[in-house]
């Protein structure tokens, strides 16, 4: 009898619902590494470095409208990655994340200024020579529309020059070519010098050009298609003027400067 009691209390401490051979968790998981964001039309995908710690459960990840905060909650993911669907383009948008583990511990937030400004673009744009179809030579980045090469917000327009093919701005405006891209996504960030002298530039498929436009703005366009009487291309433009971002992520010094512009 008293054998038989021993072995019950034995298989209670072994099977009771209480009983944790490691003792129970309370430390939280390490706060989220290597932020960064990189923004499209309406969205903004945020990145980060997994967690090594092998019971991370998943990461709750914010935005707020500033590094400082306050930062409200936007969404739950099991993998470092997410994507914001819930933004506007031409507002800024700070982001942060934490991890936590399968006992319920939540890390810190984490310490990376990440945040991104959404952008509007397009796709498969036509322009014609503006000496033979002037109407639909021209195009208006602020507006996302095709103009006249003598429409007087037109930012680029397309020529056909005894034979060579160019894009033209006005002289109060820049432009450059960035070189052969395989998506206009690869153009991150408006260059700060190499602008053409001439304000013009030779177009070829594949190539992808930055503009600096008359009121302030960055655009970019990548051609696509290209014939002796017309121009196709894709583009993005910034909406927050004097700020290059076009798609990229940003460290904390352009971060700051940045923010302080578009308050």
């Amino acid at each position: 009898m008293k054998t038989t009691m021993i072995l019950l209390a034995a298989g209670f401490l072994l099977t009771g619902c209480f009983y944790d051979p490691f003792g129970p968790d309370f430390t939280p998981p390490s706060p989220p590494r290597g932020v960064t964001t990189s923004t499209g039309d309406g969205f903004i995908e945020v990145f980060w470095d997994e967690n090594r710690e092998p019971d991370v459960a998943g990461y709750h990840v914010y935005a707020a409208s500033s590094y400082e905060g306050p930062y409200d909650l936007i969404g739950t993911v099991s993998s470092p990655y997410f994507v914001d669907y819930g933004v506007r383009n031409g507002y800024l948008y700070y982001y942060a994340i934490d991890a936590y583990d399968f006992a319920g511990n939540v890390s810190e937030l984490s310490m990376d200024v990440a945040y991104d400004i959404p952008r509007p673009e397009g796709y498969n744009v036509v322009l014609s020579d503006y000496r033979v179809y002037p109407a639909s030579s021209g195009y208006d980045f602020s507006t996302y529309s095709i103009v006249p090469y003598t429409d007087q917000y037109v930012d680029i327009y397309f020529e056909n020059y005894n034979g060579t093919l160019y894009m033209n701005v006005r002289t109060d405006s820049d432009i450059q070519d960035m070189g052969l891209t395989s998506s206009i996504v690869d153009v991150r960030e408006a260059p700060a010098n190499g602008w053409s002298t001439t304000h013009d530039v030779l177009l070829a498929a594949g190539h992808t050009y930055v503009v600096w436009t008359w009121d302030d703005h960055y655009a970019k366009f990548r051609v696509t298609s290209l014939s002796s009487g017309r121009v196709v291309f894709d583009w993005a433009y910034q909406l927050v003027e004097s700020n290059p971002l076009l798609k990229r992520d940003v460290g904390e010094r352009k971060a700051a400067a940045f923010e302080e512009k578009v308050r």
